[in-house]
């Protein structure tokens, strides 16, 4: 995992650094500058020129260590100070003077050569405690670095681009769109939640010696980056004595005529994610259909027919004896009685429930119902579904997903796995985490279902919450990631996933 730090926990990182290593602040900036001209480097063209753009913070003093370390490296570089200099910090000042010690003061931005193809340009004007829009010299600095793009040049953001919230992810206007951000010490929401995460570029996260434990002293919300080798880890290798009853049985309470392919979708996803049997509990009509699908998949008729209700609790928990996991929602026929059914099931059993479509429509209704669940519930829902569980437009949920995601996992005492670009993954207890995989190849319908069977799959598997839900998050955003190199993003549909879970697995040595 990979913490990832607001901007008053990184302050509070460094000043740890400071009071308990005793690691001076101008060494942070040391090696913040150097890796900065080390990245700058990296993305440059034989004989580029580097243009480096200062504010009057630290992350301005950034700049100029970097600004300091491409010219010991023979480097053409031209340096300019944005803003208010009787604002410098001591610290950017120190390194002010050490910059024209080299025999480079620096100019106003206006004057500067033009950089082009190849050459790169250095952001370097604000830092992780932006609060507002820019405005003035700094508005018309990020302007340039936007023209000089376009005519070529490469951005490198240092922490993070001019003019985006670190903490939220939103840009202000006008806003550097980078090339590579490097960010220091740890990443920030800003790298790795949209839309900050695409107008970041490349993101390097860089060791600055904050040391290893400055992380386990800051205050506040607990936010991670899944790692593949998290996710990996995670998984049980197979033991040689094992059989099927040693992978768990899922039941899966999906689909209805004319959605019977969310059913299967749910079902061969659970096979696929390694669960021993899969049984499909439907109305009578949908289930032929189900199963012609795939021989390995089990029906159960559930008798009645219309939507589900109250009538059908005594089959759904009968079906589930036996049982290690419960998926249900996809494709389902909701009707008034729904939620409330759903809610007597799981305070009735207490297998661990993944709740998806239309079983969140259902309980949207009365959230209450959650609360009496005896085994643990994840709730899977899309931006739309979440508006509903939470009664707030699809807007402000966008806006907000850490928190919305926090919020609703803590009051109802779930796992919350809010579905998107960047998808999250957020315990009762308040950590959330982050998922990088995944593509917008996968904007199609019945990607969800898939999502939902591999996560009942290893909940059949006995792997705990968070860990099963966020394993299921990342292996299913890598198989599609890796069935859309074969497939491309516009031909990509929701069971090539399937195939694609079969690439994670063996990849992963399982």
């Amino acid at each position: 995992m990979q913490r990832v730090l607001t901007a008053v926990q990184m302050r509070e990182a460094e000043a740890a650094a400071q009071e308990r290593h005793g690691m001076p602040s101008g060494l942070l900036m040391e090696n913040a500058g150097r890796a900065l001209a080390e990245a700058a480097r990296s993305v440059a063209a034989p004989g580029a020129r580097f243009t480096v753009l200062c504010g009057p913070g630290n992350n301005g003093g950034d700049g100029l260590v970097a600004a300091r370390f491409l010219l010991e490296g023979g480097a053409r570089v031209v340096v300019s100070l944005v803003g208010d200099t009787a604002k410098t910090t001591p610290e950017a000042k120190r390194n002010l003077t050490a910059l024209e010690g080299f025999g480079e003061s620096p100019r106003a931005f206006e004057v500067l050569p033009e950089p082009g193809p190849g050459d790169v340009v250095v952001d370097a004007l604000f830092g992780t405690g932006l609060r507002r829009a820019p405005e003035g010299a700094f508005a018309d600095a990020i302007g340039t670095m936007a023209r000089w793009r376009r005519a070529g040049a490469k951005v490198v953001a240092a922490d993070v681009p001019s003019g985006l919230q670190s903490d939220t992810a939103e840009p202000f206007t006008p806003c550097v769109e980078a090339d590579v951000t490097v960010a220091f010490g740890f990443l920030k929401p800003a790298h790795e939640l949209e839309p900050g995460a695409s107008l970041c570029g490349d993101v390097r996260r860089v060791d600055i010696a904050l040391g290893g434990e400055a992380s386990r002293v800051v205050s506040g919300p607990e936010l991670f980056r899944v790692e593949e080798k998290d996710a990996r880890e995670a998984l049980p290798v197979r033991r040689a004595d094992s059989h099927k009853g040693t992978y768990g049985h899922v039941l899966v309470v999906a689909g209805s005529p004319g959605k019977t392919g969310a059913a299967a979708m749910v079902a061969l996803a659970a096979l696929r994610s390694g669960a021993g049997l899969v049984t499909v509990a439907t109305r009578a009509e949908a289930l032929p259909a189900v199963m012609a699908h795939a021989p390995e998949i089990m029906g159960l008729a559930l008798p009645g027919d219309g939507p589900l209700g109250k009538g059908d609790l005594e089959a759904l928990k009968a079906a589930l004896e036996g049982k290690d996991a419960l998926v249900m929602g996809p494709g389902i026929p909701r009707g008034p009685e729904t939620g409330a059914l759903i809610g007597d099931l799981l305070a009735a059993v207490d297998v661990p429930a993944v709740l998806d479509a239309d079983a969140l429509n259902a309980v949207a209704e009365d959230l209450s119902v959650l609360r009496r669940a005896k085994g643990p519930v994840v709730l899977t829902p899309h931006p739309g579904e979440m508006a509903r569980l939470t009664g707030k437009p699809t807007k402000e949920v966008q806006l907000h997903r850490v928190g919305m995601a926090r919020q609703l996992a803590a009051a109802l005492h779930v796992t919350v796995v809010l579905k998107g670009s960047r998808t999250l993954i957020a315990e009762a207890g308040g950590r959330v985490f982050i998922n990088p995989t995944g593509n917008p190849g996968m904007a199609t319908g019945g990607t969800g279902d898939v999502l939902s069977g591999v996560c009942g799959a290893l909940l059949a598997q006995a792997l705990p919450l968070p860990q099963a839900a966020w394993t299921a998050v990342y292996a299913h955003g890598l198989a599609g990631d890796l069935a859309a190199e074969r497939r491309g993003l516009m031909g990509l549909i929701a069971t090539d996933l399937l195939k694609g879970l079969g690439s994670v697995w063996v990849r992963w040595g399982r």
